[in-house]
C-alpha cells in the first residue's frame, strides 16, 4: 500500500517519501538535507567500514543529532536511571514512526536494530544498514524473523551491544499487539528486556500513511525498569499493558490505528491488542470475510496464548 500524499499544498523532497507544506520549508529542507545526506552521511558510512564498533555508534549519534537539529526535533527523556550500561539488553520500544530511531539515540547503549527487510532497499538508509551489519528481519515469515532475532541477539551480546526489537512489528498504532518473538528470544539468550515508551514520532513523519514532514515537534521517551530474562515471557503481557497505559496518558499522544483512514493493511502480519476489543473484532470480521487463513500467522502476547 502506497502512502497517501498530504493534501496540497505539498512541496516534494527528493526520493518521493517526504514533502513539506511551504516553499520556504522546501528551501530550508533542501539546504539541510544536502549537508545531512552528503558529507555527514559519507562520514557515517566511513565509520561503518571500520571494525571499531564504539566509533560506529558515536558516528550514529552524531548523525542523529544533526538530523534532529535539521527538523527542529526535541526529545523529552525520562528513566535513564533504569539502564545499566554494562549490560546487553533486548530493547523493546513502542513504535509509531521512523523518527523513533532518532529518539532512541538518547539511550546510552550501543545498539543494533532488527530491521524490516524492505528498508534495505532505501536510498542512503539501505547502504548504511548493510554496511553496519544491522539484522534483516522478514515481516511476512515469522519463523525466519525469530531465527534472525536469535542470531542478532547472540552477536550483539558477544560485542557488548544491545538488540532493539520493536515488539509490535508495525507502526500502525498503539492498538497493535505485542508479538512474542522478542520475549522468547530474551529468555532463550538470557538477556534482560528493557521496555521503552515512545510517543510523538507519527506527528513528525507519519510514513507510510503520509509523506508530510512536520518540523518543530517533540517526542517523549521513557525507559522503564528492565525485566529479567527468566521473566520475559511470563511478564510480557503485564509489561505491554504498563507501557500502553503510560503512552495513552502521555503528551504528545500515541498514534492511533484508524482503518477508515489508514487502510486495513491486509498483506501485513499484525494483531490487535484485546484491550481494544471493538477494533479487534472489526479486524477479525474483515479477515473472515476478505482473507483466507494463513499458516504461521502470529499470536499476540495474551495470557492464554501459547508463546513457548
Amino acid at each position: 500500500m502506497m502512502p497517501k500524499p498530504h493534501p496540497a499544498p505539498a512541496y516534494a523532497l527528493p526520493g518521493g517519501k517526504l514533502d513539506v507544506a511551504t516553499r520556504s520549508e522546501w528551501v530550508r529542507s533542501m539546504i539541510k538535507g544536502t549537508l545531512l545526506f552528503g558529507p555527514k552521511h559519507r562520514k557515517l558510512m566511513r565509520a561503518t567500514r571500520s571494525d571499531d564498533r564504539v566509533a560506529l555508534h558515536e558516528a550514529e549519534r552524531t548523525w542523529a543529532r544533526s538530523a534532529m537539529r535539521a527538523i527542529d526535533l526535541s526529545v523529552n527523556v525520562h528513566g535513564l536511571e533504569h539502564i545499566d550500561t554494562s549490560r546487553s539488553y533486548i530493547v523493546a520500544p513502542l513504535h509509531e514512526g521512523f523518527t523513533d530511531l532518532l529518539a532512541l539515540q538518547h539511550v546510552p547503549l550501543a545498539m543494533i536494530y532488527a530491521t524490516a527487510e524492505e528498508l534495505f532497499s532505501w536510498e542512503h538508509l539501505g547502504p548504511f544498514l548493510r554496511s553496519s551489519h544491522q539484522p534483516c528481519v522478514s515481516l511476512t515469515d515469522g519463523p525466519s524473523a525469530y531465527r534472525a532475532i536469535l542470531r542478532a541477539g547472540k552477536q550483539a551480546a558477544a560485542r557488548h551491544e544491545s538488540l532493539v526489537v520493536f515488539p509490535q512489528g508495525t507502526v500502525l498504532g498503539i492498538e497493535t499487539a505485542f508479538l512474542p518473538g522478542a520475549f522468547k528470544a530474551a529468555e532463550y539468550l538470557d538477556m534482560p528486556v528493557l521496555p521503552i515508551v515512545l510517543t510523538g514520532s507519527a506527528q513528525v513523519w507519519d510514513y507510510p500513511f503520509s509523506t508530510r514532514l512536520t518540523t518543530g515537534k517533540s517526542i517523549r521517551l521513557e525507559v522503564l525498569p528492565a525485566i529479567l530474562a527468566r521473566n520475559a515471557v511470563a511478564g510480557a503481557r503485564a509489561m505491554e499493558e504498563e507501557m500502553k497505559d503510560i503512552a495513552l496518558a502521555s503528551t504528545p499522544p500515541p498514534r492511533r490505528f484508524v482503518p477508515s483512514r489508514d487502510g486495513w493493511w491486509d498483506s501485513h502480519r499484525f494483531e490487535i491488542d484485546g484491550r481494544f476489543s471493538d477494533l479487534r473484532d472489526a479486524l477479525a470480521k474483515r479477515r473472515a470475510t476478505h482473507l483466507a487463513p494463513r499458516a504461521g500467522d502470529p499470536d499476540p502476547v495474551e495470557p492464554s496464548a501459547n508463546i513457548h
